[in-house]
């Protein structure tokens, strides 16, 4: 068929056709700019955002590459290999090669995720073949059990499902833009936040886009980081430390959570102040022994010559937590004050008079490192620190 040749005289096609790279794509959008089709217009915006993204998600993908050129046995500086290797990508790598890899990462087997694509089996080896060619490294160990994805498989495998649910995050955005929604953003939140820090900003950011889709992920950092590696998150409120790649975030300190030590409201008051041996005979509810409260328990028990329980009860669940301490007094449990003030005034729980000894675990916002934030995202992030100056 054809394609319809509506557009404005002179537009022409994009250079290079359907195997144009990334580079060349955005020529042609800002080729569109000069003919009056400007990128901030609503449906040219959220493409130019992906093409930087996908870019970024190039240029980090080759980052784990080696330092020799095994085709050639020479050594060559790690800085020229990422450059050729880079622009060797942008100019012939395609879609269906990222897809395939994600089908051979679902399926295991390359007649499998050849089905899958609905592509033969040699035109799935060939397209693997030729990605295997261009980064210069295999990305699978070839067994009699099928293909085994090796580190460099595992890492480029993480940024073709980055790209893709980049892709599908484009297409939504287009859509609400197009129905009058007004997009979309998805926030990770720490319970901690919650009251003092992300609800304020949503009634501030509704006002002024009414029909903002927002959804609120309120969960530990260490998932929540998950979430936005997959793009699934636009940011998150909490902790990068939790990762182990730091690095690999843009991380802006918001301040710190102070923590209480809580009880049931049907727990007997206590007017004075107490240390932790008086609750030495209490059952703790803790959290998971990877998150960072846990360790901050384990660090004022110890100050305090005190064992970790054996037998605590262990849950990131503050409903979890809220209900037991309901249920018992024998219970004892650790809570952001923020929140145990809020259930304390509701007369759902006690707070008890423990002066802790460590200093507060801080807080943050933590974005991708080269990810490409949509409007929301940073009038929301913009709150945010005008929020934090003025606390």
């Amino acid at each position: 068929m054809t394609p319809a040749t509506t557009g404005p005289v002179g537009l022409g096609e994009p250079p290079g056709g359907r195997g144009e790279s990334s580079d060349g794509m955005r020529g042609y959008v800002t080729q569109l700019s000069r003919n009056g089709l400007h990128p901030a217009g609503e449906g040219i915006a959220p493409f130019v955002g992906l093409l930087d993204a996908s870019a970024t998600v190039v240029k980090a993908m080759i980052g784990c590459w080696p330092r020799y050129s095994d085709r050639f046995q020479t050594p060559i500086t790690f800085a020229t290999q990422m450059k050729n290797t880079l622009q060797v990508l942008m100019s012939r790598l395609r879609m269906k090669q990222l897809q395939l890899l994600i089908a051979l990462d679902d399926h295991k087997s390359l007649h499998k995720a050849a089905s899958a694509m609905s592509m033969t089996q040699s035109a799935a080896s060939k397209a693997l073949h030729e990605l295997e060619s261009m980064l210069e490294a295999p990305l699978f160990e070839r067994a009699k059990s099928g293909l085994i994805v090796n580190q460099f498989g595992h890492c480029v495998i993480r940024y073709a499902r980055l790209v893709a649910t980049d892709l599908s995050a484009l297409c939504d955005d287009m859509a609400e833009i197009r129905s009058g929604k007004g997009g979309r953003l998805a926030v990770g939140t720490i319970m901690g936040a919650i009251p003092d820090v992300v609800a304020p900003i949503l009634d501030e950011l509704h006002a002024s886009l009414p029909n903002l889709s927002v959804e609120i992920v309120e969960d530990t950092s260490a998932r929540m980081l998950m979430l936005l590696d997959d793009g699934r998150l636009d940011l998150v409120i909490g902790r990068s430390t939790v990762s182990d790649e730091p690095s690999r975030y843009h991380y802006q300190s918001l301040g710190d959570e102070p923590l209480s030590v809580v009880v049931g409201y049907d727990h007997p008051r206590i007017a004075k102040e107490i240390d932790l041996h008086a609750l030495s005979g209490y059952r703790w509810i803790t959290y998971p022994g990877h998150m960072p409260l846990h360790a901050l328990l384990e660090r004022e028990l110890d100050l305090a010559g005190i064992s970790m329980p054996t037998n605590p009860i262990s849950t990131a669940s503050t409903f979890v937590t809220l209900t037991l301490l309901q249920q018992s007094t024998d219970l004892v449990a650790l809570l952001p004050t923020d929140i145990a003030k809020r259930f304390a005034r509701q007369k759902m729980l006690r707070i008890l008079p423990v002066a802790l000894k460590s200093p507060s675990p801080t807080f943050g916002i933590v974005t991708r490192k080269g990810g490409v934030l949509s409007s929301p995202a940073q009038q929301f992030i913009q709150r945010l620190r005008k929020l934090e100056r003025v606390r």
